[in-house]
């Protein structure tokens, strides 16, 4: 890294703290002195969960505190120290992505303007600073996830599988992960005891249609994976990941009992919110509820986000930041509820393969945010005629909904057309008895 890289990247990340921190300063403020508060309510559970933790009462007795233990833990100085402790923290971790977005794009060999301009799409993005600095926990989730993806390519498997374990237990969906993990944790690219060697940027920069994307796809599809899978890399990570998962499941039901597995794990499972949000099951929700619906009504709507979770896998795995990306926006999409927050689980990932992209900014990027930012315009316009001007507009507000689905898929499109192959790994390379090198 060169002194010129240190300084711009210094320089973007002092500028990225001093603005974090003027917002948690002008929302303590606001909360102090306006009606509408600036910090996220699910903080304010946040602090009590620590609080009752703090004296030794389970986090469990806040209602609607549904989050592991490991949260309330970290905010217990909300108690002592300060209320915005927490503030800090998440947002110390927004900063952290954003140096975690430019660790990984130089490792790829990535040029530094592109690497500066990926930082600042995260770290100046208004959905990501305000996240952390009205009291959201997500920023955390984003640092574990890409500092796994640095694990990964440095070839510590083991220390990915710790924090994978982790941050599964910290917030549950990132175990639509775990597949594309094991599939690229093939043998002949990733070995225990050595560094993979990694796909940089120039080598390999061309269209997903071209012959040796194909190629790509056939060495690192689901079929290729499945003949190989146990292999000692993949059961390694599995039996470590899951353990660190376990483990922590486990202590916390000493801890907490029931009432942790109900609300940390099982809720999420079965939830059923009937308050308007962006998913399209809402309405349905709504119509039904106060009616018991069975597990399997409560599940079905897995299946449309499995099928879409497996087909993304199978034909992007072998680029794994991309395949999380799209995995993740599909998972939101389709999700049975949808807010605001989740958009920041797949913005932490969009930095990571913009470089890769050959889409023009002036028109398919600047369409793209267009679209997206235009679908959730016209549904908060009736969320907004629903909920302050009581109008029953719930079957506008639901068509207004599949807009907004139809919109993920049609950005989930184009970024497909337009993201350049790009597979993470390179085969692996052994001397033969002659003393050459020949791919294994």
């Amino acid at each position: 890294m060169t002194a010129r890289a240190i300084m711009n990247l210094r320089s973007i990340l002092i500028a990225s703290a001093v603005f974090r921190l003027v917002l948690i300063l002008y929302g303590e403020w606001q909360d102090a002195h306006m009606e509408v508060r600036y910090t996220d309510v699910d903080y304010l559970v946040f602090s009590d969960a620590a609080s009752l933790m703090a004296s030794g009462s389970s986090p469990y007795k806040r209602t609607t505190y549904r989050y592991s233990p490991l949260l309330a833990f970290l905010l217990i100085p909300n108690s002592f120290l300060h209320r915005a402790w927490g503030k800090f923290i998440f947002s110390a971790s927004d900063l952290l992505v954003g140096y975690f977005i430019y660790k990984i794009l130089k490792q790829r060999k990535v040029a530094e303007d592109l690497c500066l301009y990926s930082v600042m799409v995260w770290l100046l993005n208004p959905f990501t600073f305000t996240i952390g600095t009205r009291g959201n926990c997500e920023p955390i989730v984003c640092a574990m996830i890409l500092w796994i993806l640095i694990c990964l390519m440095n070839g510590k498997i083991i220390q990915a599988a710790v924090w994978y374990g982790l941050v599964v237990h910290f917030r549950i969906y990132p175990i639509i992960y775990a597949l594309p993990i094991i599939v690229v944790l093939d043998p002949r690219y990733v070995q225990l005891g050595k560094k993979p060697l990694l796909v940089n940027w120039k080598s390999n920069t061309q269209k997903p249609s071209s012959q040796s994307s194909e190629e790509a796809s056939t060495r690192y599809n689901l079929w290729t994976a499945a003949k190989s899978m146990f292999s000692r890399e993949r059961i390694l990570f599995g039996l470590v990941s899951g353990g660190i998962f376990f483990l922590c499941t486990g202590l916390f039901f000493h801890l907490y009992k029931w009432e942790f597995l109900n609300e940390a794990l099982l809720y999420h499972l079965t939830r059923a919110d009937p308050r308007h949000n962006f998913s399209i099951y809402f309405y349905h929700i709504y119509l039904h509820y106060g009616h018991q619906l069975s597990l399997v009504e409560k599940l079905i709507s897995f299946l449309p986000q499995s099928m879409v979770q497996l087909v993304l896998i199978s034909s992007f795995a072998q680029d794994l930041p991309f395949c999380f990306f799209l995995q993740t926006v599909a998972f939101v999409a389709f999700n049975k509820v949808i807010t605001a927050q989740y958009f920041v689980w797949f913005f932490c990932l969009l930095p990571l393969i913009l470089p890769w992209s050959d889409m023009k900014l002036r028109w398919e990027g600047l369409s793209c945010v267009g679209l997206w930012m235009g679908a959730q315009l016209h549904w908060l316009l009736w969320g907004y005629l629903l909920e302050f001007r009581g109008q029953n507009v719930f079957l506008q507000l639901w068509m207004a909904s599949l807009v907004f689905l139809l919109a993920n898929a049609a950005v989930m499109a184009v970024f497909i057309r337009r993201q350049g192959c790009s597979p993470i790994f390179l085969q692996m390379k052994v001397r033969d008895a002659k003393g050459g090198v020949k791919s294994e």
